[in-house]
């Protein structure tokens, strides 16, 4: 299976039963990680996240992910918190962060450019608008390849 697959896989697997434990989902990657294929998953909660939450987690999930076997190869689990630079990816992420400064990367160019660093301005009909250097950009949020807070 493909990376994005797995992916996509994950999310549909785990974030309702993350979300009856009190977490929310906030980025899954599949990638290589010193020679090994890591499934790394990001978790959040109104209180924040501790060691013990990134544990609980861990061992939930691992039962899940080996009851339905959908990797079919080796891989390390990684469980944590998102940090300070908090991925961004669902529309009510965009909407909770308006006034945030981001970094944003997308997955075609739009004028040329696929970087953006600057403060959300809001989202509306699946557009993001990030304003950097006084002008406000629009990008569609199926052209983010990548979003993050920038604190």
């Amino acid at each position: 299976m493909e990376q994005i697959g797995i992916v996509h896989d994950a999310w549909a697997l785990l974030e309702s039963e993350l979300a009856e434990q009190g977490y929310e989902l906030i980025e899954v990657e599949y990638i290589l990680v010193n020679g090994a294929m890591t499934l790394r998953l990001y978790i959040d909660r109104e209180a924040g996240v501790n060691v013990d939450d990134c544990a609980n987690a861990s061992r939930l999930v691992s039962a899940i992910l080996d009851q339905s076997d959908f990797i079919g190869i080796e891989y390390i689990l990684e469980v944590s918190s998102p940090g300070i630079e908090r991925p961004i990816r669902k529309p009510d992420d965009f909407l909770r962060f308006v006034g945030k400064s981001v970094k944003i990367k997308t997955v075609t160019p739009i004028e040329g450019r696929r970087r953006y660093s600057g403060t959300l301005n809001g989202f509306e009909d699946g557009l993001i608008g990030v304003e950097v250097d006084g002008e406000v950009h629009k990008i569609h949020i199926e052209n983010v390849k990548k979003a993050k807070l920038d604190l």
